[in-house]
């Protein structure tokens, strides 16, 4: 008998692209392969579920859980997630397994731990990693002035660790041996053209102006054992 007749979960796996694992059938969870980063017309059929699982990239899961966020269904459905890449950075910050079987056992007999998402200014979400370039600008995290001049480089992520929302790390030249780091709600940045990377995707256009802030409800992720 497999963990999920034991547990009775019952969803959707959405396999993401080329990349995706192969995974094995699971009682009660229905496997989809679908494109990478999926849209609309992929996922919105799928969102009337207890439990989504997403395998992929977290690429694939910004895109997924885009959907969740347009469709107001972020506090009723649990979210999996099964890394493609081994360098995910959402696995990395979230203590997720990243071999396919280990991850697809957590999402069925695992709990949700609400963690904060974020979202930036065009509608797109962060779940991982968004990065900046070498760039000149000037920016807060909150109230504070997280830079003013040049950077090599800005990195925010959501906070791991029970903060307010994110953190900001801020890579300022080679007398800086460590990034300057900040926690807040919310990043703004204004600056020289540049475009910003969310989960490893560039943004289509250059920027002048960006911000990433926590949204008002947390992702249900599903990341512990009960």
């Amino acid at each position: 008998m497999s963990v999920t007749e034991d547990r009775g979960v019952r969803g959707q796996v959405l396999v993401c692209g080329e990349s995706a694992p192969s995974l094995p059938e699971v009682a009660g969870l229905a496997v989809h392969r679908i494109g990478a980063r999926p849209g609309k017309a992929e996922v919105d059929p799928l969102l009337d579920t207890e439990t989504l699982v997403v395998a992929g990239t977290d690429a694939d899961l910004a895109a997924v859980v885009v959907r969740l966020v347009r469709k107001e269904k972020l506090g009723s459905v649990r979210v999996g997630f099964v890394p493609s890449d081994p360098g995910s950075a959402v696995a990395a910050l979230w203590g997720l397994p990243t071999d396919p079987a280990r991850a697809l056992a957590l999402v069925t007999r695992g709990e949700v731990d609400p963690v904060p998402l974020i979202r930036d200014d065009s509608g797109g979400v962060l779940v991982g990693r968004g990065t900046f370039g070498a760039i000149r600008g000037v920016a807060y995290c909150d109230d504070q002035v997280a830079l003013r001049g040049p950077a090599r480089s800005v990195e925010v992520t959501p906070d791991g660790d029970g903060g307010p929302g994110l953190v900001v790390r801020v890579e300022k030249g080679l007398l800086f041996k460590r990034p300057v780091t900040f926690t807040g709600r919310a990043f703004q940045i204004g600056c020289l053209p540049t475009r910003p990377q969310s989960d490893g995707v560039p943004f289509p256009r250059a920027i002048t102006r960006w911000t990433w802030y926590r949204h008002t409800e947390d992702l249900r992720l599903i990341r512990g054992l009960g």
